[in-house]
């Protein structure tokens, strides 16, 4: 038995660069010492992404999760066999990828939710092969809403010092602006609180960004300052979380957070937050699923296909997401 904590990392798309971040992030002593990494995907596919990233180790082909050992010179894959790999073509949208990178997130919240597994943390995936292979999700935000029976969900992105909640995601702009209602700002606001103080902030500061140019400069650029998000904020307040009274102008509070005013930002749609949330911090930035009955961190970045199989994909996303994970495991 071990006592670091034991992370269920899925492997993501096979035909993407996910194996190899997971391989390289693996590699380094610091991971090794302060966690487990059980991977959840095709062995095969994880002992060709160490010798693509010339990562020194071996793969450990496992069935079930006793049998992981957490050895430092042998990566334990709980191998679900569903990867052909005559079939897969490192770059390229499959069907089959997108089928097995959906199974290996089901197997991790089983895991996860039979207390088998400490915290899940995703590799990419992409969402055009998930579709191809008939699972409709915008992403794994919705897909493990879905398999957990969570009823509210956001995406909270974390950079360095940066962290940024979203009231909407993957959606169009009007869907978007269709979603700023009262209820659902409240709803993150509360979610990013939660998520904070399992981070180790005891008392978060929040701001909440206005929708519209200038926070609407007193209603003369649209009412939902005015109409939705001030009665979330004044909600948020009477409960006695931390949020800033004002609602701030989107184009000047991430520079304020970035100073150290504020904690966390909630952004009303999904560039407004992950524009200079990605500016800051693009290689180190973490994607959080909020309202989980579990803990899920993951990369913030896509399948890299252009990059496949040359092992020059940078592992500093997921070496940050297994970072965060472990820490809110120990803060829970």
């Amino acid at each position: 038995m071990t006592r670091r904590p034991v992370l269920g990392v899925t492997m993501g798309d096979a035909a993407g660069t996910g194996p190899e971040i997971v391989a390289k992030a693996w590699a380094l002593p610091e991971i090794k010492e302060r966690m487990a990494l059980l991977v959840i995907g095709d062995a095969a596919v994880m002992r060709e992404a160490l010798e693509i990233t010339r990562v020194v180790g071996q793969v450990t082909a496992i069935a079930d999760v006793s049998e992981a050992r957490f050895a430092p010179d042998a990566l334990d894959v709980l191998d679900l066999h569903n990867i052909d790999r005559a079939r897969l073509v490192r770059g390229q949208v499959s069907p089959m990828a997108g089928k097995a990178a959906y199974e290996y997130i089901a197997k991790a919240v089983e895991l996860a939710t039979a207390g088998r597994i400490a915290a899940i943390v995703t590799s990419a995936i992409s969402k055009e092969a998930l579709n191809a292979a008939g699972y409709h999700y915008a992403g794994h935000t919705e897909v493990l809403a879905e398999l957990t029976g969570a009823e509210s969900v956001t995406m909270m992105l974390v950079g360095g010092h940066m962290r940024v909640s979203h009231v909407s995601t993957h959606c169009s702009l009007r869907e978007a602006i269709a979603r700023v209602k009262k209820e659902r700002i409240l709803a993150v606001i509360r979610l990013t609180d939660r998520a904070l103080r399992r981070m180790g902030l005891p008392h978060p500061r929040i701001a909440v960004a206005g929708l519209n140019p200038h926070a609407s400069e007193g209603g003369l650029f649209g009412d939902e300052e005015a109409t939705e998000i001030r009665p979330a904020v004044d909600a948020a307040r009477a409960e006695g979380l931390n949020v800033e009274e004002r609602i701030l102008p989107p184009d000047t509070v991430f520079y304020r957070m970035n100073a150290g005013e504020f904690d966390v930002v909630v952004a009303m749609y999904h560039d407004q937050g992950h524009i200079p949330l990605k500016l800051v911090a693009f290689d180190e930035g973490v994607n959080v699923t909020l309202g989980l009955p579990i803990i899920r961190t993951s990369v913030d970045h896509g399948t890299a296909f252009d990059k496949a199989g040359q092992g020059t994909a940078r592992a500093g996303s997921m070496v940050a997401a297994l970072r965060l994970a472990a820490q809110m495991v120990m803060t829970d």
